[in-house]
């Protein structure tokens, strides 16, 4: 016989659903007639990846697809395994279906870890049938798997659970005798269930954990063994919102954060800041982000705001939290709030397109400086123009240029803010130009 310790099991695994009735969320997968659903109760085979965020079901509904097809399942983790692992299982799975002509689901874990020599073992084992390859990843698995093994294998994306659905969860583990907590009676009141769903953010198995350290701190009151306020506030306010420091998370977002900021949305673009430094995103990333924002969506329709941000990341390298990251909001509502324009961007871009088509055009004679007596004997500067010499301190019609390079047109001011005045002041000149040609003509 186990002894208690060996034999106990957390609760969340004692919960792990046994049929695809009892598995609750996913209905987008797992509702009447869903694809995945139908592949499952049809016992139809084929390799799968599961994508989403953690404690969503992704092993669950492999365990639930060999235990309906009848077949072996194996599991590897990408972290820990190497090629000799996957040759072992490879090999198990042989004998099995040699043996007893059964198939053998080969469950990998954190799939996205998978390096390109565990692929390359793995790929010739899926495509002659060896084992049917089934996936598990919180990170988009077209950055981090070759194509061979992708098109090999549907791609599945389950959803963050939602909070009510989390109260499912959560109400029949309270519920239920035989696995869960039915047994011990324990009381939790209805809005201290709907907290410790809010502090789950979307995982199942982070509220099944979260609910069993609750009732481990249970207390007797009027003969029944209550989960009291203050210890579902002291369980629930231990944990972050979903956020993957270098994963999709991270990414999905920065992006949604850069995204309002461009947008003129302020209230959305605080939501996402506060969002990335609930989530432990490192203050400083964020600063140097919100720079780059000052400069790609904002530019010289106020360029004050470049300088706002600058200031705002030299106070939270000063200041630390929470001083800093007050001044990151402000700068991320000034930028929200203030006039767009990508002109600088665009301009930039474009003359980084123009110098791989040109290459390494020399610099015109006259724009070249002269400091020595043999460069002023080759003509360097002989011809240069001084702009502060010439009317309205603009030397009209001049070419700054490489020979053979025809003048280009990379910065377009936008009508907005200052840039409307730049405007303005570029066409003026451009008029100039244009009767200093003429005039030469």
């Amino acid at each position: 016989m186990q002894d208690s310790e060996t034999a106990y099991r957390p609760l969340a695994d004692r919960m792990r659903p046994r049929t695809l009735d009892e598995f609750i969320g996913q209905e987008h997968l797992l509702g009447p007639g869903k694809p995945l659903r139908a592949a499952i109760e049809a016992g139809r085979l084929h390799s799968m990846i599961f994508w989403g965020p953690p404690g969503t079901g992704k092993t669950t509904l492999a365990r639930l697809l060999a235990r309906t097809a009848g077949a072996e399942f194996m599991t590897l983790s990408a972290v820990l395994a190497g090629v000799k692992d996957i040759r072992q299982a490879v090999e198990h799975a042989r004998q099995l279906r040699e043996a007893y002509n059964r198939p053998t689901i080969l469950f990998v874990d954190e799939v996205h870890r998978f390096n390109k020599s565990q692929q390359d073992a793995f790929l010739p084992h899926v495509e002659d049938g060896t084992v049917l390859f089934v996936g598990a990843t919180t990170e988009n698995p077209s950055f981090e798997l070759n194509n061979a093994l992708l098109s090999r294998a549907r791609t599945y994306v389950l959803k963050r659970l939602e909070p009510e659905t989390l109260r499912r969860i959560l109400d029949e583990a309270l519920e239920d005798t035989e696995r869960g907590l039915g047994e011990r009676r324990i009381e939790l009141a209805p809005e201290l269930r709907d907290r410790l769903c809010r502090a789950a953010d979307g995982d199942a198995r982070r509220v099944l954990n979260l609910l069993e350290i609750a009732a481990d701190l249970a207390v007797e009151q009027d003969g029944a063994m209550v989960i009291p306020e203050a210890v579902v506030n002291e369980v629930a306010s231990g944990g972050l919102r979903q956020f993957d420091k270098g994963g999709e998370a991270f990414y999905d977002q920065i992006s949604a954060l850069h995204k309002s900021v461009r947008g003129s949305a302020p209230d959305a673009a605080l939501y996402w800041l506060v969002r990335m430094l609930d989530g432990g995103c490192d203050p400083l990333y964020l600063a140097r982000r919100i720079v780059r924002m000052a400069s790609e969506d904002i530019g010289n329709a106020d360029p004050r705001a470049l300088e706002l941000c600058l200031n705002c990341w030299d106070v939270q390298e000063r200041l630390g939290s929470p001083e800093g990251e007050l001044a990151l909001a402000q700068a991320v509502l000034y930028l929200a709030c203030a006039p767009k324009s990508n002109a600088v961007y665009m301009a930039y871009n474009a003359a980084r397109r123009e110098i791989g088509r040109y290459g390494s055009l020399e610099v015109p004679i006259h724009l070249r400086n002269a400091p020595t007596k043999l460069m002023k004997e080759l003509g360097y500067g002989r011809e240069y123009r001084y702009a502060h010499d010439e009317p309205e301190a603009y030397a009209a019609g001049e070419d700054y240029f490489p020979e053979g390079m025809p003048r280009p047109h990379y910065y377009d001011p936008v009508p907005r803010g200052l840039e409307l005045k730049i405007r303005d002041k570029l066409a003026h000149l451009r008029e100039l130009d244009r009767r200093a040609r003429d005039e030469s003509d």
